[in-house]
């Protein structure tokens, strides 16, 4: 759907991405979404060096988040689940208070991708990126899906610092300007 070239002269440079999975009812052994976001990850040359469950608890989930962010070794925070409408439902709380950059387009770019694979039902989620920091931070919905689109239709390229005309990663040295 979204065009994506890479220059294949240049070196790859894999990132250190953490993944947090958001719920009441998964722990590390049960979270599917999170294993699969460490597995794509993985896959595509990049390392998870840490990966945890917090419960649906702005606290908790600021907490984990902040812990990663000013970890000089993280570079990408990856959450999922928490994002949708229900009572529990407070990533997007929890996180885009801390942002000091909202990323709009990433939910845009997720729901447009999003909907070519649920289609309405995109609507259900209240996925949203930001930079906290020097930290690109992601909120992804709990669903398996879901975080393989997010990361196969948008992720994938965006952290891939071959991809043009331009990426997250080349900004990684000038997110401290000030």
């Amino acid at each position: 759907m979204f065009k994506s070239e890479l220059d294949l002269s240049k070196p790859f440079t894999p990132l250190s991405i953490a993944v947090l999975a958001v719920s009441d009812t998964r722990t590390l052994e049960t979270d599917t979404a999170g294993a699969l976001l460490k597995s794509l990850v993985e896959g595509d040359g990049h390392s998870c060096p840490a990966r945890a469950v917090v419960k649906d608890d702005i606290h908790a989930i600021r907490r984990q988040v902040m812990d990663w962010v000013v970890d000089p070794a993280i570079d990408v925070v990856i959450t999922t689940g928490g994002t949708g409408f229900s009572g529990r439902d407070v990533t997007p709380e929890a996180l885009e208070p801390l942002f000091q950059k909202r990323m709009e387009g990433f939910s845009v770019l997720f729901h447009q991708y999003s909907a070519t694979t649920i289609g309405t039902s995109t609507l259900q989620s209240r996925a949203t990126g930001g930079l906290i920091g020097e930290t690109f931070v992601f909120a992804l919905p709990g669903s398996r899906g879901a975080c393989r689109d997010a990361w196969e239709g948008i992720l994938r390229a965006q952290l891939d610092n071959r991809h043009k005309p331009c990426n997250f990663v080349e900004l990684i040295p000038r997110l401290a300007e000030r």
